[in-house]
C-alpha cells in the first residue's frame, strides 16, 4: 500500500494551470453555504448503505487499484468507503470547511485519501488522470453543462460517471412531508419540496454531454431517527443551517422539536429513503 500514498500526492502535484476559472478556498459561493453545516452534516446525514456499493461493483466502479474523484464529496462518505475498497481517491469540495470536516472524519484510515478544495466545474486536475468519477448527493448544486466537461477531460477513455443521491421521501402525512412543510414555512426560498428521489432529467444532460451506455438504478431503505438526531438531519440541509441565520435556525429547531413531540411521540422515527444512481462512461477513442 506504499504506493498508494505517493500516487496520490503526484495526483495532486498535477494542477492544471490553465483553469477556465480561478479556484477558490473559500466556503460554497452564494445563498446556499454548505460549509456552515459541516459538523451536523457528518454527524447526523445517513451515508448510502452497503448494497449501494455491492451495486457500484458490478459496474466495475470502487475496484481495488482504481484512481477515483470524487466530486462535491461534502464530508467524505463515498471518498471514505471507496478507499477502503482499495481504490487511490481524492474528494473534491467547493466548501473549506467541509473538506476539514472531511480530513477529521478519517484520520485512521488506510490508505489516505487526499481532499481538494475546489469547483467540479473547473476541475484542477489534467487530462486522463482518473478511472471513475462518483457525485453523491450534489449534482443538482452543479452547472451541468460545464462539469460534464471537466469530467469529460479528467476520465481516461472508457472511464466511468457515478451519480448518486440517497433522499427521504416525503410521502403525505410522514415525518419527511410535515418537516418539508415546516422548512418551507421557515424558509420560503427553498424549492426543493417533494422530492421523490428519481432524477431522469440527469440522463439527457448526461448523454447530451458525450456519455454513453447509460444505466440507472434505485432501491429503498428505511433509515432510523430519534428526535435529536432528525433534528440535526434537517438542521444540515440546504433550507435550514446552509441559508439561514443563526436566530433563524434556532427558531426553526424549536419548531421542529415540538412537532415531533406532539405529534409523532415515538422515541425513534423510521425515514423511508431512496437510493438512486445513473452510470455513464466516457467513449472509447476509435482505433
Amino acid at each position: 500500500m506504499g504506493s498508494l500514498r505517493l500516487t496520490l500526492i503526484s495526483f495532486e502535484r498535477m494542477i492544471n494551470t490553465k483553469l477556465k476559472e480561478k479556484l477558490t478556498t473559500t466556503d460554497y459561493i452564494g445563498a446556499v453555504d454548505f460549509g456552515k453545516t459541516a459538523k451536523d452534516y457528518g454527524r447526523f446525514r445517513p451515508s448510502f448503505p452497503a448494497r449501494f456499493y455491492e451495486k457500484l461493483s458490478s459496474y466495475n466502479i470502487g475496484v481495488r487499484g482504481q484512481k477515483v474523484l470524487d466530486i462535491g464529496c461534502g464530508t467524505g462518505a463515498i471518498t471514505r468507503q471507496i478507499s477502503i475498497q482499495g481504490c487511490e481517491v481524492i474528494g473534491l469540495d467547493p466548501a473549506k470547511r467541509m473538506v476539514v470536516e472531511a480530513k477529521s472524519m478519517d484520520p485512521q484510515i488506510e490508505p489516505k485519501v487526499s481532499y481538494v478544495v475546489g469547483r467540479a466545474e473547473s476541475i484542477c486536475f489534467l487530462e486522463e488522470v482518473f478511472d471513475v468519477v462518483t457525485a453523491g448527493q450534489c449534482w443538482h448544486w452543479f452547472q451541468h453543462e460545464y462539469a460534464l466537461k471537466e469530467v469529460q477531460r479528467v476520465l481516461r477513455p472508457g472511464g466511468k460517471l457515478a451519480i448518486a443521491h440517497l433522499d427521504w421521501l416525503a410521502i403525505p402525512g410522514s415525518v419527511a412531508s410535515v418537516t418539508e412543510t415546516l422548512i418551507h414555512k421557515h424558509n420560503q426560498s427553498w424549492s426543493t419540496k417533494g422530492t421523490y428521489g428519481l432524477y431522469p432529467r440527469w440522463l439527457a444532460q448526461i448523454r447530451e454531454g458525450g456519455f454513453v451506455g447509460i444505466e440507472t438504478f434505485s432501491f429503498d431503505i428505511d433509515f432510523s431517527f430519534t428526535h435529536q438526531q432528525w433534528i440535526g438531519r434537517i438542521r444540515a440541509s440546504a433550507g435550514v443551517a446552509a441559508s439561514l441565520s443563526q436566530d433563524a435556525i434556532g427558531r426553526f429547531c424549536d419548531d421542529l422539536s415540538q412537532l415531533l413531540k406532539y405529534e409523532y411521540p415515538e422515541s425513534v422515527l423510521l425515514i423511508p429513503h431512496r437510493v438512486w444512481a445513473v452510470i455513464s462512461n466516457k467513449p472509447t477513442r476509435e482505433r
